[in-house]
């Protein structure tokens, strides 16, 4: 017989969706949220990965097979021809790999050398201009060779071959017959490009590294691969030979593994994304759930069985959960389609992922519809476990002081344990020079104390709203009575007003971390750049101990050079160790002001004051303020360490001195080194400071003096890699601050039903609609202020913790402009969440007091 309990309680949810659907829209739109936030990052970190291997894999999609030469007969162009003539065999393309010196101008210039057919579906590259050598003597050239030589199709350039004595060179005159473009690898390093045959003549080299084989239709039986494993191997005895498909799994797993810190990272993001999503969707939607107790009491009242009220709310929540997350699973799949088309109209180069992640994409629906269901067993169990009168009064009565003070209780103990392990963490963290650190299994741990951290801050959000609104309401009160009355409702109930204002703080916490960890690390990044390539040009002693006096004047009187500066360096003796002592004013390296000082300053190097590098300060213990003592050619030199350097000195100083105090320790006058800009930006600034470095050099008594052109393309590129990733994981926890502002607008909405005969009696007593419109709206802000301020108090620390496993050495910055952008932006943002809910409430009629009272 039908249960007529079942058909009443199902009923009367129909019927509240039906009266009610903004309840179900906020809860489902929070879920689907959620999901979204999940299922995004999950596109977020195949992106990244796709991107990563892209970038480094080396074998086209066409290879079937490839072949490397093992312990017996190398590879030449005889033994291809035996494997073209194997049945089922496509094409043949041999490999092979060198670099040369480049002549004709004083400034030492390498080229790569890459074979490669440059037509067909086995070419790594692709002609941009020109034509590709079909002849000897000729080179094509990839766009970086191209802009850092001044190159174009009818170019010539000279390369420097040893002879077989390996004493000598020789100078080989090739022409530039095209520009192309790479589409296996980054194109970041200066490459020339030709056929094996005519590459091999100007290496020297009749053997290939390896031969890539494109073969027929896997439907002919003369292109099975077993058959045609064998044929290769009886064509070139010992050789070894793998399909295609298992190589560039190799390369993917090894672009991996090279990237393994950066993805470790996105690991991590993922992992808070998840904790986020969950928290974030689980809060609105038991702050949905929970203002329905009391139709819920109701239910019970006449006679709905607990067991039959609990079912239809999880059936409910599964149902709201399920649609909710296979729509934000489609909308994050269908956005993470876009970013790469988006981001390369930008100049930003990222990879598709190839398909659906159907497993994450499972999981994440299912964890929805599950997530939904558990946040709505606590208010039904909550009315299900009690008789109906009691129930009723719970709706009102709030907090209970027996669980105010458990859940304080469980507060301390989530701060105490998060505090435990931060300082665990702090205890171990890495020296300059520690090789063994496991950063990953840190960075977890590091993520657990922030857990811990921001559930004690739930468990503790009421007790720590008050004192943290008395703080930031100071001005609200003067303002008026709509200030003043904002800050009483926010205040009055810090129950409701913590439960959304911990969900704004995660977003904010996240948004500032990142933020603040890229701002580290950036700076950092700048530094190392300025310790690896301080300047374009750098000429340094070939055979002779210093360079010539006059060189540095020289160089600096053509205006194709800029910020020429010489310098000296000596060795010294630190305890028992060599050193080197530099007279390098660190305020000329290219872009000084990122050579930021760990302690003391690099503002002025007084006489007798000395900065010290990462690696000797740690070995010393020294900070600024100490001492040292040098030793230069048997004398004691006594220095007080005016700073000491986050990392490595630049040019390999370990102790920079004044000029005064190293010609007072002995060192000769003349500079051991010279370095210099070019006063322009751009290739073509670059290649005039050349030609005038070049003039310089060649004049009459220059002695040895050589000179090295730094290339930062790649550090550059490295830079703008760090910038893209961060900046979709900035996109991607930005969606919880979305989460968070969609929550402000449901409690909004909720109380602004649950509150009409306050705000009806607000309107009795003369406050006009458009004060009560204010007041709405500054409650909405001010959840956006706390959660701001919460969320930065956790963000901090933990950033500064983060950025000191990650890289021991990068200074902390904090980019307080963006911080303070972040904030206001979301002081706004969640006013604004509040407009509609304001806009009710200011329509409420003062007769709805009198109603209630009733």
């Amino acid at each position: 017989m039908r249960n007529p309990w079942r058909a009443t309680v199902l009923g009367s949810q129909v019927a509240e969706l039906l009266r009610r659907p903004g309840r179900f829209a906020a809860t489902g739109l929070s879920l689907l949220i959620a999901a979204f936030v999940v299922f995004g990052t999950v596109m977020a970190q195949q992106i990244i990965t796709a991107t990563v291997v892209e970038k480094f894999r080396g074998t086209p999609e066409a290879v079937s097979l490839v072949v490397e030469p093992g312990d017996g007969e190398a590879i030449g162009e005889d033994r291809l021809r035996e494997i073209r003539g194997i049945p089922g065999v496509t094409e043949v393309v041999g490999r092979l790999d060198g670099g040369s010196p480049l002549g004709g101008s004083a400034v030492e210039r390498y080229l790569d050398l890459s074979a490669d057919p440059g037509t067909g579906a086995l070419a790594h590259v692709r002609l941009l201009d020109g034509t590709y050598p079909s002849g000897p003597g000729r080179l094509a050239v990839n766009t970086q060779a191209a802009r850092d030589y001044d190159l174009a199709p009818g170019s010539s350039l000279t390369l420097l071959r040893p002879e077989p004595d390996g004493e000598t060179t020789r100078r080989v005159t090739v022409e530039v017959s095209g520009i192309v473009r790479s589409t296996a690898t980054n194109d970041a390093a200066p490459t020339g490009y030709a056929p094996g045959p005519y590459l091999g003549d100007l290496l020297g080299a009749s053997d290939y590294s390896r031969v890539d084989i494109r073969t027929g239709p896997a439907s002919s039986g003369s292109a099975d691969p077993a058959w045609l494993t064998e044929r290769i191997r009886q064509a070139v005895p010992g050789a070894r030979v793998r399909s295609g498909d298992e190589v560039r799994a190799e390369e993917a797993r090894e672009a991996v593994t090279a990237a393994k810190d950066t993805l470790d990272l996105v690991t991590v993001f993922l992992a808070v994304a998840v904790g986020a999503a969950v928290l974030v969707a689980t809060s609105t939607f038991r702050i949905v759930f929970a203002r329905r107790v009391r139709q819920l009491a109701l239910l019970r009242a006449i006679g709905a069985t607990p067991r039959r009220l609990a079912a239809a709310l999880v059936v409910e929540g599964a149902v709201v959960g399920l649609l909710a997350g296979a729509a934000g699973v489609l909308a994050a799949w269908g956005c993470g389609r876009l970013v790469p088309a988006v981001a390369g109209r930008f100049g930003h180069d990222l990879s598709v992922p190839s398909g659906l992640p159907a497993a994450e994409a499972v999981l994440t629906v299912l964890g929805t519809g599950l997530l939904a269901v558990l946040a709505v067993l606590a208010p039904s169990l909550t009315a299900s476990r009690v008789s109906p009168l009691q129930a009723l009064r719970s709706a009102a009565s709030g907090e209970g002081p027996a669980r105010g003070v458990g859940r304080a209780l469980l507060g301390l103990l989530c701060a105490v344990g998060a505090a435990l392990l931060a300082r665990q963490q702090y205890a171990g963290l890495p020296q300059p020079g520690d090789t063994d650190y496991d950063r990953f299994a840190a960075l977890i741990a590091v993520v657990l104390s922030g857990g811990l951290a921001f559930l004690a801050l739930i468990a503790l959000g009421p007790r720590l709203v008050r004192p943290v609104l008395s703080a930031v309401a100071v001005p609200l009160r003067r303002t008026g009575a709509a200030g003043r009355l904002a800050v009483a409702g926010v205040g009055g109930a810090p129950g409701r007003a913590a439960s959304v204002s911990v969900v704004v703080a995660l977003g904010v916490c996240l948004v500032g971390s990142t933020l603040t960890c890229l701002a580290s690390l950036n700076t950092y990044e700048r530094y190392r750049q300025a310790v690896e390539a301080p300047a374009d040009f750098q000429l340094y002693t070939r055979d002779s101990e210093t360079l010539d006096r006059s060189l540095a004047a020289d160089l600096a009187a053509h205006p194709e050079l800029a910020d020429v500066t010489a310098f000296r360096t000596a060795e010294a003796i630190e305890i028992t160790r060599s050193v080197t002592v530099s007279d390098l004013d660190l305020g000329t390296v290219r872009s000084g002001v990122s050579l930021a000082a760990r302690t003391g300053s690099l503002d002025h190097l007084e006489p007798a004051h000395v900065v010290v590098a990462a690696g000797p300060a740690h070995r010393l213990g020294v900070r600024a303020g100490d001492r040292v003592t040098l030793t230069f050619e048997g004398r004691p030199v006594r220095l007080t360490v005016a700073a000491t350097l986050p990392g490595a000195g630049p040019y390999g100083g370990d102790f920079f001195v004044s000029a005064a105090d190293l010609t007072r320790m002995g060192a000769d006058a003349a500079p051991t080194m010279v370095t210099a800009n070019a006063s322009e930006d751009g290739a073509q600034g670059r290649i005039g400071a050349q030609r005038a470095i070049t003039d310089t050099l060649t004049g009459p008594q220059r002695g040895d003096g050589r000179v090295i052109a730094e290339d930062s393309a790649g550090q550059a590129d490295a830079s703008d890699d760090l910038r893209t990733m961060a900046t979709t994981v900035i996109m991607v926890l930005g969606l919880t601050v979305l989460v968070a502002v969609a929550g402000v607008a449901t409690t909004a909405s909720l109380t602004v039903v649950e509150r009409g005969r306050e705000f009806g009696l607000l309107r009795a007593l003369g406050l006009g609609g458009a004060a009560v419109h204010r007041m709405v709206t500054i409650e909405c802000a001010l959840y956006g202020v706390l959660g701001g301020i919460l969320g930065l108090a956790l963000a901090l620390p933990y950033s500064w913790l983060v950025v000191r496993v990650v890289q021991t050495d990068a200074p902390f910055s904090v980019p307080a402009g963006q911080l303070a952008a972040v904030l206001a932006a979301l002081v706004l943002v969640t006013a604004a969440a509040g407009m509609v809910p304001a806009l009710r409430a200011s329509r409420t009629s003062p007769m709805v007091a009198v109603a209630q009272a009733e």
